[in-house]
């Protein structure tokens, strides 16, 4: 049986697709053979050969960031001013002090 041939058009980011072919020439392989490829290892797992992530909104990225962010104890003055120990949080003083 003579497998018969079918085209794939797609559009991609011109970057993105320079800098696939430059790695894929250094592998030794042509942009067909890579598609050809990856259409057969989708065959082979029936699913896509990685593992899709929804990417996290801003606001998401930022609730992580900020829970990330040390939380350090510091003392008050007789005025309600924060008091920092130099020696203890020199990166919060620094802060403190500088802006």
């Amino acid at each position: 049986m003579v497998a018969t041939k079918s085209n794939v058009n797609v559009k991609i980011d011109t970057t993105v697709k320079e800098t696939a072919t430059m790695l894929l020439d250094r592998m030794g392989i042509d942009q067909t053979t890579a598609i050809d490829m990856f259409y057969r290892q989708i065959i082979a797992e029936r699913r896509l050969p990685f593992q899709p992530v929804v990417a996290p909104t801003p606001e998401e990225q930022l609730t992580r960031a900020i829970r990330n962010i040390p939380r350090v104890k510091l003392e008050a003055d007789e005025n309600g001013y924060a008091v920092v120990d130099k020696d203890k949080h020199p990166e919060i003083y620094d802060w403190a002090v500088n802006g």
